[in-house]
């Protein structure tokens, strides 16, 4: 995955965003200026006065979510049950910032922690709706699954050697036998379906709720057309006992894309846990409880 460069989200700080604003919309310039609550690694996010965000790329490699973003999410806002951003703006490099940027539209809501959901199977309904809904949008011309969205909508294999790299770290520390059996199951289940625009990142900081219920998705950095197998993973990464099954109900699928959606699930909480076995207690167990989940929910016919 991309890293941000030494400097660069130590560099981009609220000030840079006034000198943004004033030198490329002065008709927003003095509106206040101020970091959200909780910010993403591939940008940083200010909001911009009361109705508005400032979205910034922390290095080169999330740089092509930006173009992608303003030209897709309007054609794909009206045939979506909920909020996603609108775009107002297109920055571009300036006043030491190398890159393209963009002014949107805040979304009132707040990240989908479990304590905010009034109903959880409900919730994971309104999940997969979603996700099917933007699978029903035109992908005539949309950006296939690539370097782009990080290969989410493509094949898993992208990822086969640092996976199994992962796995031969991680020996001891979790069942990799049945680990390697997951992903060679992934490989095998080759997608043959027609291309269908995916999320890519579908998680808990990305959907916003209010009043308990879904309200928005935002960050579609990593979207794309292709395989949605990649959009499955939040059935083991949030989801459990009845939330699980009613998003595996709605949301269908075959058991092909079920079985890349564990891959993509699997290769994700191994790349995490073993860059943090022994140094964030936290952060590993949460990656460990991903890869039993996945384990221990295989269908018969796996062991």
């Amino acid at each position: 995955m991309v890293s941000s460069p030494p400097d660069g989200r130590a560099g981009i700080d609220a000030a840079l965003v006034e000198r943004l604003i004033a030198a490329q919309f002065p008709q927003w310039s003095g509106l206040p200026v101020t970091p959200v609550e909780i910010d993403g690694w591939d940008n940083r996010t200010y909001r911009l006065g009361d109705d508005m965000t400032v979205r910034l790329p922390t290095a080169a490699g999330y740089v092509p979510a930006v173009d992608k973003e303003h030209r897709w999410l309007p054609r794909l806002a009206p045939s979506l049950p909920v909020a996603v951003p609108v775009i107002l703006g297109a920055g571009v490099p300036g006043e030491g910032y190398p890159f393209p940027w963009s002014v949107r539209g805040w979304i009132e809501g707040e990240m989908a922690a479990r304590a905010r959901i009034d109903d959880t199977e409900q919730f994971a309904i309104s999940v997969a709706e979603f996700l099917l809904a933007l699978q029903r949008c035109d992908a005539t011309g949309g950006p296939p699954g690539g370097e782009h969205s990080f290969y989410r909508g493509a094949s898993p294999a992208h990822y086969d050697d640092e996976t199994r790299r992962c796995l031969a770290e991680l020996q001891g520390r979790v069942d990799t036998e049945r680990a390697a059996a997951v992903w060679d199951a992934a490989l095998a289940a080759e997608w043959r379906g027609e291309p269908v625009w995916f999320h890519g990142d579908i998680a808990p900081g990305n959907l916003l709720v209010a009043d308990g219920k879904l309200v928005a998705v935002i960050d579609f950095g990593t979207s794309g057309v292709g395989d949605p197998a990649c959009d499955l993973v939040i059935a083991w990464t949030t989801f459990s006992g009845g939330g699980r099954e009613a998003f595996r109900r709605t949301i269908g699928q075959d058991d092909g894309t079920w079985a890349r959606a564990r891959g993509w699930a699997l290769w994700k909480a191994l790349l995490v846990l073993s860059g943090c076995v022994d140094t964030d207690q936290e952060l590993a167990d949460a990656n460990r409880r991903v890869i039993e989940e996945v384990l221990s929910d295989l269908p018969a016919s796996a062991g």
